[in-house]
């Protein structure tokens, strides 16, 4: 209303001006009449599309709308689908072309993917979550990091339990879809309760993990397996799961607050490492589960 009030008021201020001129001897002289109505005819068009314009939204004016997370998501996660299956399918793809020879060489492949892929991996990782500012680049370079990763590492475990990876797919399928349908009905949902015990469940589990690749490197023992693996496993998703509500609510008050459009990869790169995380221990505790 404002806004449309100055624009009277300039039209108002220049009618006033265009009659003063008119009264004077010179008027017609020095702005003949073809001109005048020449220059009326140039301003209405203008004025109506200013008034006819619709207002700008979140997306217009660089802020982060749903749209823009949804987008980010779908490049994230759909790079790391689309590497880890081209690795994971390697070294089957080379056996049918070059025989037991060719096989090798996938596996081969797919090893070297997996090493590059997890240390790669990391320090990405560690740069996207201190960047200031997030970076589609450094995210998406991440995502194919992680799929080759994902891709080597599931391709080792299916040539020991044939179709473990796709039962993996569907168990993060399954309890992925499962968090974001309760997340939206309301059920799921954080507290800072919850917030703290997950803090320290994590502190546990990383410190469990370094004890026991400690253990393996020294003396070759396992710790995670049997039923101790299962339970390790077991809390492992539930910790996802809930890390996984954490990334929807980040999404939704990203929105919200009408954040930086950018802020997109941040919630994108988060979901994918909550996933990614997801599927490692469904793999394990299906491996657990078949060898007893």
């Amino acid at each position: 209303m404002a806004h449309h009030n100055i624009v009277f008021g300039k039209d108002k201020a220049l009618a006033q001006d265009q009659g003063q001129y008119a009264a004077s001897p010179d008027f017609r002289s020095d702005f003949p009449a073809t001109g005048q109505g020449t220059q009326q005819t140039q301003q209405a068009p203008d004025l109506e599309s200013l008034y006819a314009r619709p207002a700008a939204t979140g997306h217009d004016t660089g802020r982060m709308t749903m749209r823009d997370a949804l987008n980010a998501i779908t490049a994230t996660l759909g790079v790391t689908i689309v590497v880890g299956v081209v690795f994971c399918l390697l070294p089957v793809a080379l056996g049918v072309v070059g025989g037991t020879e060719g096989e090798k060489l996938g596996y081969g492949i797919a090893i070297g993917a997996m090493v590059v892929g997890f240390l790669g991996g990391f320090v990405l990782a560690m740069v996207n979550s201190f960047k200031k500012r997030p970076s589609a680049v450094l995210v998406l370079a991440y995502a194919a990091l992680e799929g080759a990763a994902l891709g080597g590492f599931s391709a080792m475990m299916e040539r020991v339990y044939p179709g473990i990876a796709l039962q993996a797919v569907l168990g993060t399928l399954a309890v992925a879809t499962t968090v974001l349908v309760l997340f939206r009905i309301g059920v799921l949902r954080t507290s800072p309760v919850l917030t703290k015990i997950f803090a320290v469940a994590m502190v546990a589990y990383l410190l469990f993990c370094l004890v026991n690749i400690g253990l393996m490197l020294v003396t070759g023992t396992d710790l995670r397996t049997g039923l101790l693996g299962l339970v390790i496993g077991a809390l492992a998703v539930v910790m996802a799961a809930y890390s996984l509500v954490m990334d929807f609510e980040d999404v939704q008050r990203g929105v919200r607050a009408g954040v930086d459009r950018s802020y997109a990869w941040r919630c994108a790169f988060g979901i994918t490492v909550t996933l990614v995380w997801m599927y490692i221990e469904i793999l394990r505790i299906l491996s657990i589960l078949r060898n007893n």
